[in-house]
């Protein structure tokens, strides 16, 4: 399905691609992430400041009261505790408010980002993806975050401005107390780590099982009315319930592992608590801590503590954003900072200005070469599905590219548009082209006619500021869509059509686009897969007719019929079995 690879260990805050406990990649790729850490660490301080003043106000008064003293000598402790109390929730308040508003524009700028990486390094991203998982990705993958951005962030910056600032005041005010801290608040962070490396391959089996999900489903859902005309759409419905049950098994495997680790978090705190505790205690009854000392710090050991068990539970409570990081990185920087595609209009750029291209004779003729490969290699997966190819068309001609499911067909049309990656020298009309001149200077329709809602005129001449009604009928009758009325309007996804018909109005927009931009080459991927002999014949005329202007119409297909009428057959199966043996005796030619 186009799914993006797994890729593990890559979760705790400690591994090499994993998100960190604070990520310098967030910070660079979302300014607001960094107005949220700034603006956090000063309202963090005050509030620190508020829970210490809270905690020394409270244990005065409380002091006081035991100690008998009188009521009217305590008006500025309570009044101190009162305002403490209310400094500590305006201060909460603010950081929550903070948390909000930064996690609302961290995700909206990063989905910006995708949507800009996916518009300029978009033919790469979609030979990767599929549209299922892009939408994933974009959509609750980039919410999924919230956690991450609003609650783990924030609270990161509360326990980097609270630990070190309590911490200071226990060891100022009662070094025994303060030392215990320090040797016992380290636990805590151990834990989260020890649980971060457990959880980890959950965490990123949680995010692959929604992504498998959404996509598959996506696909069904694009697929449906195909499948119900022949009566397999109840075949699908096993299939979504086995992804969606263990989809629903890994979510409370999470759970359990999160429950434990607010478990975990919360038993060493609450040691740790009790040992100091323990400590104050026996000092009291030796009377070698003052009353409203030993209880101040006893108030404020738990808040040393509370900051570090907060950000555990939240890492982990954040973790489907934390898997979905990655994915989100990849598509941002893999687009976004590719070159953008040349803005100049493609007329500026008239066939004529080409250099003379090279000529190969034929039957006493110069034709002139409208397309050339040289040395193309391809590969998917680590697999060679195109190896060494080397072929030359001629403008005037029909081409039919052949061969087995997997033989590297659609692999060559993507390859050739820059879609795919590739070795080798793609030279249009005698001058080597890269893949955004190619992709500007080839008019193509591919597997899936992909068509927007609008009036057909408007489909057929997509991309075209002026459409020009008379090429638009010319189009459409060389596609053999003379059937489909000038007058129907598409719904969303080309709805309103029959399966044949989008298949030829696809045809009929790569045709326009052609005879628009006065455009040589014409690539059609499977243009009649889904049509009947009669609709076929008018579309290979069509074809013909194409090629006959002067123009290479090269056509990936399985069909007799467009391979009988093609001048020239390119079939990669043939093309591999070469390659292997030329590979074969290479070894024996460089022994001679």
């Amino acid at each position: 399905m186009g799914l993006p690879q797994a890729r593990h260990a890559r979760l705790h805050p400690g591994g090499g691609g994993a998100l960190k406990p604070l990520d310098p990649r967030l910070l660079r790729t979302a300014s607001a992430a960094r107005a949220l850490l700034a603006l956090g660490a000063v309202v963090g301080v005050a509030h620190v400041a508020s829970i210490v003043a809270f905690c020394w106000s409270a244990a005065s008064s409380i002091a006081a009261v035991i100690e008998g003293a009188p009521l009217e000598s305590m008006g500025m402790l309570v009044a101190a505790t009162a305002a403490s109390v209310v400094a500590r929730a305006l201060t909460q308040a603010a950081l929550d408010a903070l948390a909000a508003r930064g996690a609302a524009r961290v995700k909206s700028q990063l989905r910006e980002r995708a949507i800009a990486a996916i518009d300029r390094g978009g033919s790469a991203q979609l030979g990767r993806r599929s549209s299922g998982s892009l939408a994933t990705i974009i959509g609750p993958g980039l919410d999924a975050m919230d956690g991450y951005v609003g609650l783990y962030l924030p609270q990161l910056i509360l326990t980097a401005v609270a630990t070190p600032i309590v911490v200071g005041v226990l060891l100022l005010s009662d070094l025994a107390t303060g030392i215990a801290v320090m040797v016992t608040l380290p636990l805590i962070p151990v834990f989260m780590v020890l649980i971060g490396w457990a959880t980890q391959a959950m965490q990123r089996s949680q995010w692959e099982a929604l992504v498998t999900l959404s996509a598959g489903f996506h696909e069904v859902v694009l697929g449906l009315s195909t499948l119900t005309i022949f009566g397999r759409q109840h075949r699908q419905t096993a299939r979504i319930e086995a992804v969606t049950d263990a989809y629903r098994a890994r979510t409370m495997k999470v759970l359990r592992v999160s429950f434990l680790s607010s478990f975990a978090l919360e038993l060493a705190a609450s040691l740790s608590v009790a040992v100091v505790a323990v400590s104050v205690g026996v000092r009291l009854i030796d009377g070698a801590i003052p009353f409203a000392l030993g209880l101040f710090v006893l108030i404020l050991t738990p808040e040393a503590y509370l900051p570090l068990r907060l950000v555990g539970a939240r890492y982990h409570a954040a973790a489907d954003g934390i898997a979905a990081w990655d994915d989100v990185l990849d598509l941002i920087e893999g687009g976004a900072d590719a070159p953008p595609a040349p803005a100049v209009p493609l007329a500026s750029v008239p066939l004529a200005s080409v250099p003379p291209a090279s000529v190969m004779p034929r039957d006493g003729e110069a034709l002139e070469v409208a397309l050339a490969l040289e040395g193309v290699s391809i590969a998917r997966a680590s697999r060679a599905v195109v190896s060494g190819l080397d072929a030359a068309w001629r403008r005037g001609s029909l081409v039919a590219i052949t061969g087995p499911s997997g033989a590297g067909k659609s692999s060559l049309v993507a390859a050739l548009l820059g879609f795919t990656p590739a070795e080798g020298r793609f030279l249009l009309a005698g001058r080597e082209a890269s893949a955004e001149e190619r992709l500007a200077r080839i008019a193509w329709a591919g597997q899936s006619p992909e068509l927007t809602a609008g009036p057909l005129d408007a489909v057929v001449a997509l991309g075209s500021e002026h459409p020009d009604p008379a090429l638009v009928a010319r189009a459409l009758a060389l596609a053999g869509a003379l059937d489909v009325p000038l007058t129907t309007v598409l719904g969303p996804a080309g709805q309103g059509l029959s399966g044949g018909q989008a298949q030829r109005v696809a045809i009929a927009r790569a045709v326009y686009r052609a005879l628009e931009r006065d455009l040589e080459i014409v690539v059609l991927d499977e243009p009649t897969s889904a049509l009947d002999a009669e609709a076929e014949g008018r579309v290979v005329a069509g074809l013909r007719a194409l090629a006959a202007e002067g123009r290479l119409v090269l056509v990936v297909t399985h069909r007799p019929a467009v391979v009988a009428a093609a001048d020239d057959v390119l079939d990669l199966t043939a093309h591999a079995a070469d390659a292997a043996r030329e590979a074969a005796h290479a070894p024996e030619v460089v022994a001679r």
